[in-house]
């Protein structure tokens, strides 16, 4: 379902004209649709009716305190990897029983916080993390609930830096050792194992890792049965990916096939699902407004020079990824067309939200829209170049709402703080 569609030759978002949007608020922005967050969760908890499951939101794709209200409305848990996305989960009312903290280097002061805040579960990244949380949790007179989170060694096919599930990544215990980790983790004191969970990779859209991952998975928790070791739920993690490019597959497809490849292994696994997607959720249910500044061609190029950068959305420069991009004035069937660069005013070559793309010719002062950037765009964002970090829109129906403010110049300085003796 898209809830940025052209009406009356704008694009809008929900009913909103963007243009309006831009007139009022200023470019660049962020601009949500509650309705699509809302469409997207609900589909992921409906393809999976038949069977008991928590989705804890995996709030690293986007953290924003009104995005989090509007999925805990939902009955949306929370995957957090930090204890400040911690706090965001309480402070949005997500109950602490359904969270889920993941993440390679939990600290002493987040296990002890989490620990107090009554978590729903613990995933275990590695044995140093084992001994840290069962130390913390003896010490406080209280028992953490663990899954160990095991690495198959299985290629999701995605980008190298999003490629969480094979040896050679940081995540997880190797699951050749898994055995011997439950074991050690049964004889500690301060923990209880109530799971396993498993998380390969992001934007898995070749959903075959995901067969293979599950397969692997489902023996490791026969093997561990048999062994004597209580497994009440199994975490899938996340990492369903989601259509970037115009043709891709549909949300709703990918869906359909990422359903069909879990129910194989339900009812062998007869307990507890929990999911964590985030992308799923988040990414097309966002965009990003911005503004032509100058229109500049040279002898191989013309550059289209908008005033968002890579320090808003960095995901083309680090990631490679693909936004497609649309002007907000819908073309007629006479527009003329230039293959050109989108670039941003950050003083580094790598500042690109897009290149050689065709598109409507344009102008100074034109607006487009990069489309499937409400997930690991704002979260990612910084203020480099003292830029200010831009606001995030949420629009619902009729209605619009500022839910991040841009800071404003003095603002950020005054995060600096001068010695007395400079």
């Amino acid at each position: 379902m898209n809830y940025f569609k052209y009406i009356d030759g704008y694009l809008h978002a929900e009913n909103l004209n963007i243009s309006a949007l831009a007139a009022q608020y200023q470019t660049p922005f962020y601009c949500y649709s509650a309705s699509a967050f809302r469409y997207q969760y609900r589909s992921f908890v409906d393809a999976f009716k038949q069977v008991p499951i928590l989705v804890c939101y995996a709030m690293k794709a986007n953290s924003n305190q009104a995005i989090l209200k509007l999925l805990a409305k939902e009955g949306a848990g929370a995957d957090v990897v930090s204890e400040g996305e911690l706090r965001r989960a309480l402070a949005a009312g997500i109950s602490p029983q359904k969270i889920v903290f993941s993440g390679v280097a939990k600290s002493k002061q987040e296990i002890d916080f989490a620990l107090h805040s009554g978590i729903r579960c613990f995933n275990v990244e590695s044995e140093p993390e084992l001994l840290r949380i069962s130390d913390i949790a003896e010490q406080a007179g209280l028992v953490a609930p663990i899954s160990l989170r095991i690495n198959p060694d299985v290629d999701a096919r995605t980008h190298k830096k999003i490629s969480t599930g094979k040896s050679e990544n940081k995540f997880g215990i190797p699951i050749m050792h898994a055995l011997a980790a439950y074991n050690h983790a049964a004889s500690l004191p301060g923990v209880k194992v109530v799971g396993i969970d498993m998380h390969i990779g992001s934007q898995i859209t070749e959903l075959g890792a995901f067969d293979d991952a599950f397969l692997l998975l489902c023996q490791l928790v026969d093997e561990l049965r048999e062994a004597g070791h209580t497994i009440e739920h199994v975490d899938l993690g996340g990492g369903l990916g989601v259509p970037y490019k115009k043709g891709d597959p549909s949300s709703e497809q990918l869906l359909a096939e990422y359903a069909d490849i879990v129910h194989k292994y339900t009812e062998q696994l007869a307990c507890e699902i929990i999911f964590e997607p985030g992308r799923f959720i988040a990414a097309n249910s966002g965009i990003l407004v911005t503004q032509v500044s100058y229109v500049k061609q040279v002898e191989k190029k013309c550059f289209l020079i908008v005033d968002a950068g890579m320090n808003d959305l960095i995901r083309p420069t680090l990631y490679d990824a693909w936004h497609d991009v649309s002007p907000v004035a819908e073309p007629t069937p006479d527009t003329q067309y230039m293959i050109a660069d989108v670039v941003g005013p950050v003083c580094e070559t790598g500042d690109y939200l897009a290149l050689d793309r065709k598109m409507p010719v344009m102008c100074e002062e034109d607006l487009l829209v990069l489309h499937s950037a409400g997930a690991y765009g704002a979260a990612m964002a910084n203020d480099y170049n003292t830029r200010p970090l831009i606001p995030e829109i949420l629009v619902d129906g009729s209605r619009s709402h500022v839910i991040k403010a841009r800071p404003s110049y003095q603002e950020i300085i005054d995060q600096d703080s001068i010695p007395d003796w400079i």
